[in-house]
């Protein structure tokens, strides 16, 4: 076969250009440390690599929005604290307001003048803000400020209203922190501020008259306490109860110099009397045969005609509580209008009131918390999966360098030899021999 003189430079060049590209690959390859550069060189490889690198993003955006979700959460506990902090104050305070033997009127009205203060201070706190300006209290709303005050600071006696309105909604901000979990970085703030329970959560227990300033109602020197539910069961199906709709009344008098007591219903009427003992608990069991599960104790000496109203607890804005406590204490206590007694009761209901704030916000604080802690858990587990996902990715594409450097070496050699036989075989000619 006839080979000429253009296709030995023809074949020479192409084997040379071949080789050239082989070994700048192989440079290629040495230099990034990655085996798959384009998916022509490992189709399935570069396909898996795609999926990987995708996981790989959707994971880093999952731990930033797991390090947004706790700082916001971080800041939401904080508050908290310090709502906590505050309430730990003003109920320290409502209980030295309560020795009536060693504070007088002047006492009580600087009491309350400081918890004037920190219902102001309580009103910051609702209203925070994070550093985008966003409120931590506002639900959905983030750019809507939550609280404000509906009217004056309360005069005496207090409103039956909230001091402080709710403009927020009760929406929750979400962000995906992995792929099958989304995280709430908010708490509403009708949650932390509006719903706390009244009483002892189930029932309120109360003189006959105004829960806040029950003024000329009782005459005698009986307080009642926060009551306690022994049977849910029987407690549920009273209040259920048609003919329990409404409040029960522990109603006094006395028969032949004793003084008795007696459960009265709408329906039922009074019940049989019992003799009343100081200190010792009264079921609540009406005459029409209700019984509620529950029981109160009353302590002291109640008068002819005292009255003492149970009924279900509903929700107290914790503002509400504040401003009840306020228009409490700027009462003047010790005349014959306004008992020490009748103080008594109306401070402790109130007091047992911010004990269900209390403990409202102390279980929105235990949530925030155990999503803080769940984030900590996440976080490793996205560390896990990056781990992951990386490795997967190194098996992929990355290069055996052992193996590389000895095919660079070959074909190098390749290249080498190419070039040496193309020079010696172009440089042939027959005008050499002549």
């Amino acid at each position: 076969m006839r080979i000429s003189t253009s296709q030995i430079y023809d074949a020479g060049a192409l084997n040379i250009q071949r080789n050239q590209s082989a070994l700048y690959k192989l440079q290629n390859q040495l230099s990034t440390g990655r085996r798959v550069l384009t998916p022509e060189d490992d189709p399935v490889a570069a396909a898996q690599a795609l999926i990987v690198t995708q996981s790989l993003e959707v994971n880093a955006q999952q731990v930033e929005n797991q390090g947004n979700a706790g700082s916001q959460l971080g800041l939401v506990d904080s508050q908290l604290s310090s709502l906590t902090d505050l309430l730990q104050n003003v109920r320290e305070r409502v209980v030295q307001a309560g020795n009536t033997g060693t504070l007088n009127n002047s006492d009580r009205q600087t009491i309350a003048t400081e918890l004037e203060s920190r219902l102001s201070e309580m009103l910051g706190i609702a209203n925070s803000q994070n550093g985008s300006g966003d409120y931590l209290f506002s639900g959905y709303q983030g750019a809507t400020r939550p609280f404000a005050i509906n009217a004056a600071l309360p005069a005496v006696p207090p409103s039956s209203t909230s001091p402080v309105g709710y403009f927020g909604d009760a929406g929750e901000r979400l962000l995906q922190v992995s792929a099958s979990r989304q995280i709430a970085v908010n708490v509403a703030g009708s949650d932390v501020f509006m719903n706390a329970r009244t009483g002892n959560g189930t029932f309120v227990a109360q003189t006959g008259g105004n829960i806040v300033a029950p003024v000329g109602i009782n005459k005698g020197s009986a307080t009642i306490d926060a009551g306690s539910v022994l049977d849910q069961t029987k407690w549920q199906a009273a209040v259920n109860n048609p003919l329990a709709g409404q409040p029960v009344e522990i109603r006094f008098s006395p028969v032949a110099g004793v003084m008795n007591y007696g459960l009265y219903d709408p329906v039922g009427g009074l019940s049989a009397l019992q003799p009343f003992t100081p200190g010792q608990a009264i079921p609540l069991v009406t005459a029409g045969g209700v019984d509620f599960g529950a029981q109160v104790v009353v302590q002291g000496q109640p008068a002819d005609g005292d009255t003492f109203k149970i009924k279900p607890s509903s929700s107290q804005s914790l503002f509400q509580t504040m401003q009840n406590l306020i228009g409490i204490l700027r009462s003047t206590v010790g005349s014959a209008s306004y008992t020490t007694s009748e103080y008594a009761n109306a401070l402790g209901g109130q007091l047992t009131n911010l004990d269900q704030a209390f403990d409202n916000v102390s279980r929105v604080q235990a949530t925030v918390g155990t999503r803080l802690r769940e984030l900590d858990s996440l976080g490793d587990t996205s560390s896990d999966l990056d781990i992951q996902y990386q490795s997967s990715l190194s098996k992929l594409q990355d290069l055996d360098y052992a193996k590389a450097i000895s095919d660079f070496t070959l074909q190098k050699t390749y290249l080498e030899a190419a070039q040496k036989s193309f020079v010696q075989i172009s440089g042939l000619s027959l005008f050499n021999y002549l």
